[in-house]
């Protein structure tokens, strides 16, 4: 062999080496239409290539590719794999809620989050930021390990809190029991003072724990006469802020009321979640800051109706209730017509599982166009979550798909009729499947 012929021969071998491989390409989804979640476009014909549960290429066309599955959905509008900010997999409201805290164990919880989790899967909904629910976490796991069905789940565990705050667990129980308890401590998620909020950061941690979730006000379910007090001071929740980023965790903020709001911002919180009582003040503020809004439409609406529901909530939650949820869809269309950056989410827990898109009509109802409100759950949804791998049909994201007939930009109400999800390059929903699946014969990517 002659001397140039072994140098093309060791350079062919150095790129074979060093050569990423590729992967064979494993469906690909016919899209009659496609959304673009970055310019907010529908695009006409276009096919999604899948390989090892990513996205290989989106291409023009029905493309072919041999060996692969082929899917149709030449009738479907095609889009990102749809994210709720805002979910509580481990509950679901009921007149029973109240006592059923008191009478029913964590596994008890565990298995109803499973079939939550599933629902959520089948309605289109392929990642979730779960904020408050300590089952929660082993949920994520279980899915993450393909044990059994559901979203991808950014999970807070048990969500921060101030004594007698929103989210302090011994609201509502009698003296006697409260004794036997001892008071919470940051352990517990409760916290007085800026070391106790670093303590209850830090436990977040040790927990496993993948966002925090901090409840800057009164709320309107818990157990308390006020649903928009605030609950931190500042110098509390920039600990909790400043702690959170030592280990790469984004900071959520239930708020109500404007003083919370204003406090949360101030501290440096990424998220406000429902926002009911935000003034001109404070929207300038979130837009100086950056900070994110997470309105919670369909919560409002569900707790407003059911508050005229004799026996539904405890009377101590019953005013807040009516007062609070009817106020959430004004305060988002002022919200939106301001320019607040939004990201999408329902507090399902508050409402039933499986029901997430119809925030998406709520949010139309109220003045923001369809396509903005799809991309409030996509690509918005992701920065929020701070991830680049889910929220857009790219080469490289995860293959998380959502397919509707027809046109949703026309018609919203389409996204109640979801007929195909793919999750990870797995096929978990597909045309003419109306029932929800229970199987787990899948592992989830």
């Amino acid at each position: 062999m002659t001397m140039p012929n072994r140098l093309r021969l060791a350079a062919a071998l150095a790129v074979a080496c060093t050569a990423t491989p590729a992967f064979a390409t494993d469906s690909v989804l016919h899209c009659g239409s496609l959304f673009d979640a970055r310019s907010g476009r529908i695009h006409a014909e276009r096919s999604v290539l899948v390989a090892d549960g990513r996205v290989e290429a989106v291409r023009d066309g029905f493309v072919e590719a041999p060996g692969a599955d082929t899917v149709d959905l030449r009738g479907h509008t095609c889009m990102p794999g749809w994210i709720d900010l805002h979910v509580h997999l481990g509950s679901e409201s009921s007149p029973q809620s109240y006592s059923e805290g008191f009478r029913l164990d964590p596994e008890d919880y565990a298995f109803r989050a499973v079939g939550y989790a599933e629902k959520t899967l089948q309605a289109g909904f392929t990642s979730v930021r779960d904020l408050g629910g300590e089952v929660t976490l082993a949920l994520r796991d279980a899915v993450n390990q393909g044990l059994v069905r559901g979203p991808r789940i950014w999970a807070a565990g048990k969500s921060i809190a101030t004594t007698g705050g929103h989210a302090d667990p011994t609201n509502g129980i009698n003296a006697q029991l409260a004794h036997l308890i001892g008071p919470p401590g940051p352990t517990e998620g409760v916290v007085n003072g800026t070391d106790d909020a670093r303590q209850a950061v830090r436990q977040r941690y040790k927990d496993g724990s993948d966002v925090i979730k901090i409840t800057a006000t009164g709320g309107v379910l818990s157990y308390a006469s006020s649903g928009d007090a605030p609950q931190f001071t500042v110098d509390e929740v920039r600990a909790v802020v400043d702690t959170a980023s030592d280990y790469g965790y984004r900071v959520a903020a239930h708020a109500h009321g404007k003083e919370g709001m204003r406090r949360a911002i101030e501290g440096g919180v990424t998220s406000i979640e429902h926002g009911t009582y935000m003034d001109d003040e404070i929207i300038a503020l979130m837009k100086e800051h950056g900070t994110w809004y997470v309105p919670t439409l369909y919560a409002g609406r569900f707790v407003a109706d059911k508050a005229k529901v004799d026996g539904y909530f405890p009377e101590v939650v019953r005013p807040k209730a009516a007062r609070i949820g009817a106020l959430l869809q004004q305060t988002f269309r002022h919200a939106w017509e301001s320019g607040v950056k939004i990201g999408f989410g329902t507090d399902q827990g508050v409402g039933p599982h499986g029901d997430n898109a119809r925030e998406f009509l709520y949010m139309t109802e109220a003045g923001m166009p369809a396509a903005a409100a799809f991309q409030a759950a996509t690509v918005r949804a992701a920065e929020v979550l701070g991830s680049d791998e889910v929220g857009v049909l790219e080469p490289g994201r995860f293959a998380d798909v959502v397919a509707v007939p027809g046109d949703p930009l026309a018609d919203v109400e389409a996204v109640l009729r979801v007929d195909f999800v793919m999750k990870g390059g797995d096929v978990v929903r597909q045309p003419g499947d109306r029932a929800a699946r229970t199987t787990t014969e899948t592992a989830s990517r």
